[in-house]
């Protein structure tokens, strides 16, 4: 049987894959669609997180570890929310340098100390209830319509800085 962590990673896997499909070639008919696959999967992963695995984690005393999380994940929240709204308005350009500048960078950092730190806890300090609610969720879960990660919005927005660092 998969761990726990096994399965959370794999999902870490799938959604590199979709963003590295994307950068290969922005330009690409079938590129936003790959990206918007992958940014459906790491919304549907920042949920099961925040609601189903971090409130026992942190429980079991990884408060810290869990507020650095929650704060990434706003981050990547509302970088996506950014990069959606330039392909919405057919800057795929500007979309492509801040998924490369930032969104990946974010990623690069942020699954290491989840897969490391956190993933590892997942059969042990979950109850046996709640590790098949999230078994259960990471084979069929859906992101509930309109449900926003809990700290998107509390950072600067993506838009403020340029990917190379100036102002917009």
């Amino acid at each position: 049987m998969t761990t726990l962590a096994e399965a959370l990673e794999a999902e870490h896997r799938l959604i590199d894959e979709g963003i590295e499909r994307f950068l290969a070639a922005p330009a690409a008919d079938d590129a936003p669609s790959a990206l918007r696959n992958a940014f459906a999967g790491l919304r549907r992963h920042i949920y099961l997180e925040e609601e189903i695995a971090f409130p026992p984690l942190q429980d079991a005393g990884f408060v810290g570890p869990i507020l650095v999380m929650l704060n990434e994940h706003g981050k990547m929240w509302d970088v996506m929310t950014e990069v959606e709204r330039l392909l919405a308005a057919g800057d795929v350009t500007s979309a492509a340098e801040l998924v490369r500048g930032r969104l990946t960078a974010l990623l690069a950092s942020h699954n290491p100390k989840e897969e490391r730190i956190l993933y590892p806890q997942l059969d042990s300090a979950l109850e046996p209830q709640r590790q098949e609610a999230l078994r259960e969720f990471v084979a069929a879960g859906r992101l509930p319509d309109g449900w926003v990660c809990a700290r998107a919005g509390s950072t600067p927005a993506a838009s403020e800085t340029h990917p190379a660092g100036d102002r917009r």
